[in-house]
């Protein structure tokens, strides 16, 4: 029996089956490169300060287990949906915005109904380098960005709608687990910080 108090801890989670994927145009990426992406870092650093982004994780479940819908890049890039918040935007409208740009259907026979959650991560990046921590060091005064990690609840049916240059995967918790090599540190600890959530596993 799930107390009242952590009534808010626990997390409905549907079948994968019940929706729909297709496609809408390409969203290029800005960058080709990760030492691009860095390069561009650094240039909007010195005219906006500490760049700031927000990231979703949306769950679904296949088999009795969560799962994690993750975008892949090319063939071996993964990243949750979101990005960039623009200069004084504010996290939760700047996530939906992202989560539209990347995910929702263009027409307004169906209008994302985005509901954002908690914030369960919070990670920084000390300098301009991939290298990113779930704390910021002591000694630095000046990260240069912070990334924040929101639970997105799904509701019981979604029309998503993925860019033709990407795919939209549904990647199981225990192949998340503990991978750094094919995830990195920042998806691959989103079961340790998932583990304080009930899961509500909803049949079809």
């Amino acid at each position: 029996m799930v107390s009242a108090s952590s009534s808010s801890s626990v997390v409905n989670v549907y079948p994968l089956a019940n929706y729909t994927f297709g496609t809408k145009e390409p969203k290029m990426e800005k960058d080709t490169s990760v030492a691009d992406r860095l390069a561009r870092m650094k240039v909007n650093y010195m005219k906006e300060g500490m760049r700031t982004s927000v990231e979703a994780i949306l769950l679904v479940q296949e088999h009795n287990h969560p799962h994690i819908l993750l975008l892949q890049i090319g063939n071996t890039f993964c990243k949750l949906p979101g990005g960039r918040l623009k200069p004084g935007e504010n996290e939760i409208e700047g996530l939906k915005r992202k989560l539209s740009s990347k995910l929702a259907v263009n027409s307004p026979t169906f209008p994302p109904n985005w509901q954002v959650g908690e914030c369960v991560a919070v990670w920084w990046r000390p300098n301009f380098e991939t290298v990113m921590y779930p704390y910021c060091p002591p000694h630095i005064a000046k990260p240069k960005e912070c990334k924040k990690l929101f639970i997105v609840h799904l509701t019981e049916k979604e029309y998503f709608a993925v860019p033709r240059n990407l795919k939209l995967l549904a990647v199981p918790l225990f192949e998340l687990y503990d991978n750094v090599q094919r995830y990195g540190p920042v998806i691959s600890t989103i079961p340790q910080q998932l583990s304080k959530f009930q899961f509500n596993m909803v049949s079809s």
